[in-house]
C-alpha cells in the first residue's frame, strides 16, 4: 500500500496533484464530468482585485507539444469570486483550495490577499508575480528580485494563511528570485508560470494572438521546469509547487525528484478535462513500478 499523502505548510493533501490556475476554471464546472474530491487540491483562476474582461481575441495559438495563451486574467473581481465562486465550489469540492492572486501595484495584491485570507475554503494563497507592474513601466513583478520581495513582504503583512509565490521562468536567474521571496517571508514557491512564446500565421504574415505574444505552456516545457525546481530547491528551504508541461504520473514523480511537495497539472486539462483525475488514478502503479513506497521520502531526491 503506497502512501501519496503530502505536507504543504501545513495543508495535508490526498495527494500532490493540483490542477493548475488558468486550466480548471473554479473547479466546480469539472465536477459535472467526475468527482473533483479525487484531486489534491485546486487552483482556482487567477483572481484580481477588480473585474477584468481579459485581452481581444485571438487569445490561442496553438504549437508542438504545447499552446501559446494570452487570455489576460479574464475574471469577475474578487469579491464576485467569494460571494458566488466559492459557494458553487463548496457544493461540490470538500477540500481546501489556492487562491490564485495577480495585481498590477503592490498594493492591489495586498488587498486581494487579504480578502482571500479570511475564507475558510481557502488553504493557501498562490500569489502570481508574473503580471507586469502598471507603476513600474509593465516590467513583470518577478522579473526583479527586489519587486518580487516587496509583494511578498506586503503581502504576508496582512495574511494568516500560507504564502507561496508563484514565479515566472522568464528570467535570468531563478534561484536568485526565490530565495529573494523566501527571505522577505514567503512560505513556499510555485514554479514555473508560462514562458513567453509567439507563432506567425504564414497567410496573413502576421502574429496569430492579437497581443502578439503570449504564455506558452505544454508537455514542450516540461525540462525547463524540472532544471528550474531543481534549481529553486537547492537555493531555498521552503516548500515548492512544480508545474510546467506536467502529463503523466511520471511527470509528478520526477517533478518532485527534482524538489517539488506538490505538483500543477496545467494545459494537460484543457486537451482531455479528465487529465487530473487520470494522472491520480496512475500514480499509486508508477510509485509501484520504482519502489516507492511514500511520495515525501521522495521529495529532493534527486539532489
Amino acid at each position: 500500500m503506497v502512501n501519496t499523502q503530502v505536507d504543504l505548510s501545513g495543508l495535508v493533501l490526498d495527494n500532490p496533484v493540483i490542477p493548475a490556475s488558468g486550466t480548471f476554471g473554479f473547479g466546480y464546472e469539472f465536477a459535472e464530468l467526475y468527482d473533483i474530491n479525487i484531486l489534491g487540491s485546486i487552483a482556482l483562476k487567477g483572481t484580481t482585485l477588480d473585474p477584468r474582461f481579459g485581452n481581444p481575441t485571438p487569445r490561442i495559438a496553438e504549437c508542438t507539444e504545447g499552446l501559446i495563451n494570452s487570455v489576460g486574467l479574464q475574471n469577475p473581481g474578487v469579491d464576485k469570486v467569494i460571494s458566488e465562486e466559492l459557494p458553487k465550489l463548496k457544493k461540490v469540492f470538500h477540500k481546501k483550495s489556492v487562491a490564485n492572486v495577480s495585481g498590477f501595484s503592490v498594493e492591489s495584491y495586498a488587498k486581494t490577499c487579504e480578502k482571500l485570507d479570511k475564507e475558510e475554503q481557502i488553504g493557501l494563497l498562490e500569489v502570481n508575480i508574473s503580471c507586469p507592474n502598471v507603476q513600474n513601466g509593465g516590467m513583470s513583478f518577478g522579473t526583479s528580485a527586489k519587486s518580487a520581495a516587496e509583494v511578498t513582504k506586503a503581502v504576508k503583512a496582512v495574511t494568516t494563511k500560507p504564502v507561496y509565490m508563484k514565479l515566472t521562468p522568464n528570467v535570468t536567474d531563478i534561484a536568485e528570485i526565490a530565495a529573494a521571496c523566501a527571505e522577505a517571508g514567503a512560505d513556499g514557491i510555485s514554479l514555473i508560470n508560462t514562458m513567453l512564446g509567439m507563432r506567425i500565421d504564414l497567410k496573413s504574415k502576421k502574429p496569430v494572438i492579437h497581443n502578439k505574444m503570449g504564455g506558452f505552456s505544454g508537455p514542450a516545457i516540461f525540462p525547463v521546469a524540472v532544471r528550474m525546481v531543481y534549481q529553486v530547491y537547492e537555493a531555498v528551504d521552503i516548500p515548492i509547487i512544480g508545474m510546467g508541461g506536467v502529463s503523466s504520473a511520471e511527470d509528478v514523480i520526477e517533478m518532485m525528484l527534482a524538489g517539488a511537495t506538490g505538483v500543477e497539472v496545467g494545459a494537460a486539462n484543457l486537451v482531455d478535462p479528465f487529465a487530473s483525475k487520470k494522472i491520480i488514478e496512475a500514480l499509486p502503479a508508477a510509485m509501484e513500478k520504482y519502489g516507492i513506497h511514500s511520495l515525501k521520502e521522495i521529495i529532493g531526491g534527486a539532489h
